[in-house]
């Protein structure tokens, strides 16, 4: 018989001994004499874990700590926790049973005797744990705990509490420095709604900082990070350590409903629409979310039609839209899917027309009463309209081109210049003579292959045209004879 995890083998059984001294020591301490209870128990102890008698190790410690708690010692039961788990050549097992028994008296202990009491034993519980790996799992439990009680003082400070921001971004940071996600002893959804919680308080410690910063007018320099955005990209750190296959399975709809909703906000954040689009698609396949389609299911369709036509213009952003357009679910929603065809038709879409249309419905809702939501939806009209111009027009003048974007001759350029720039249309404009050209001088190279494929092309209609005319002419021999 061996310890588990230690490997050393059990040299002698003090399990009589023991059966021995638990009563006298339990009626020791009942008697008022707990000091000389603990200092049999100690003894035997020391015997029992250097014989490595794991079963009368872990029994021993188990009625010192308890004999202590039901004296309501706390500062000797702290102690005797510290002196126990450093004891030479203690026990793993031994020093598992002494967390997990007073981990279980945290809640009881905070009732009856206060938060300073309580305090203390999770201090002493965090100092035994730390740097050991068979008890990362408590040491995280016990952290979160600790950490949730910053976050209370946070809400609800006390006349002895430290700043209320301080609370927050301790409760913030006790969490983030646990890499829970390496822990082989906790399971997946523990592990998983435990990074949830390192995210939310990320993204309120985050909002904090840049309100702060925003009512200080702090823009920091380019290049730096300002405000929160150190919380920011550490929240995008942890929302990589999720995994979103776990979150598809039916039993963990609500923890994938708060990690979206938490992405979300991170997305709005940093003004990336489409993937606050895909987001928000992930929320909407939801099964439970899909089903409610007059409710949350509506909501997290409208969404995503108003994120994806916030999004700037690129192939995947494209495919979405399109894919999007031909849901069937999409057809439900009049104004959205109007909204969505407007952007997938090669048509121009002129800006005041858009307003009288769709602005008194629009302007209502959570997005686009959002001037900035508002202001980008009038970009991304514009850059649609320019590349529809550049489907149709080889060249234009720029005067043509301002009146088909209802812009001035400065803001036509500066969005010409810039889909340009991102690669979207090809295009070059000469200002001297107030033209736009949408179509590069092509080589003799080019000229050449194109001539060649549009006679393969032509040729190819000549030789069924002439098969047809034969056949015709066959079957009317036919009927002539």
């Amino acid at each position: 018989m061996s310890d588990s995890g230690s490997g050393k083998l059990q040299q002698k059984d003090y399990t009589q001994q023991v059966d021995q001294l638990l009563p006298q020591a339990t009626a020791l301490a009942q008697a008022g004499q707990l000091q000389e209870a603990l200092e049999k128990l100690f003894a035997l102890e020391k015997q029992a874990r250097n014989g490595s008698d794991l079963k009368s190790t872990t029994r021993l410690v188990q009625a010192i700590v308890e004999l202590e708690y039901n004296a309501r010692d706390y500062a000797r039961l702290n102690s005797s926790i510290s002196v126990l788990s450093k004891k030479h050549g203690q026990l793993k097992g031994a020093i598992q049973l002494i967390v997990e028994l007073a981990m279980s008296w945290l809640d009881e202990i905070k009732q009856r005797e206060g938060v300073e009491k309580w305090l203390e034993l999770i201090e002493t519980l965090r100092a035994v744990t730390e740097g050991k790996l068979f008890l990362e799992t408590p040491r995280a439990r016990v952290t979160l705990s600790l950490a949730h009680h910053h976050e209370a003082l946070y809400r609800n400070p006390t006349k002895k509490s430290p700043p209320p921001r301080d609370s927050l971004v301790t409760a913030s940071d006790l969490l983030s420095d646990l890499q829970v996600e390496t822990y082989s002893s906790m399971d997946r959804a523990e592990k998983t709604k435990f990074i949830l919680e390192q995210m939310r308080l990320l993204l309120e410690v985050a909002r904090l900082k840049d309100a702060e910063g925003a009512s200080a007018g702090k823009g920091g320099d380019k290049g730096t990070l300002s405000g929160g955005e150190p919380e920011w990209v550490k929240l995008r750190v942890q929302s990589r350590k999720v995994n979103e296959q776990f979150l598809k399975e039916s039993e963990n709809e609500v923890i994938k409903l708060l990690f979206y909703d938490m992405m979300v906000q991170y997305g709005l954040r940093h003004h990336a629409y489409l993937d606050v689009a895909k987001y928000y698609h992930k929320v909407w396949e939801t099964p439970s979310i899909k089903q409610d389609v007059n409710g949350k299911g509506k909501t997290a369709l409208e969404h995503i039609v108003y994120y994806v036509a916030l999004a700037p213009h690129d192939n995947e952003q494209s495919d979405m839209m399109h894919r999007l357009f031909a849901d069937p679910a999409l057809e439900k929603l009049e104004v959205q899917y109007n909204l969505i065809k407007s952007f997938t038709t090669d048509e121009l879409m002129r800006w005041p027309g858009i307003v009288d249309v769709f602005g008194p419905f629009l302007r209502k809702t959570d997005v686009f009463a959002n001037d900035k939501h508002w202001e980008d939806l009038h970009t991304r009209v514009i850059e649609h309209n320019v590349r529809v111009i550049a489907k149709y027009y080889t060249r234009i003048t720029l005067t043509r081109l301002t009146a088909l974007l209802d812009l001035t001759p400065q803001q036509a350029e500066e969005t010409l210049c810039r889909l340009v720039v991102a690669g979207t249309v090809w295009a070059r404009i000469d200002r001297p003579a107030g033209i736009v050209n949408f179509r590069s001088k092509r080589s003799a190279e080019d000229v050449m292959n194109d001539w060649s494929s549009d006679m393969q092309k032509l040729l190819g209609l000549v030789e069924k045209t002439w098969m047809g005319v034969n056949a015709a002419q066959a079957a009317q021999a036919r009927v002539t004879a």
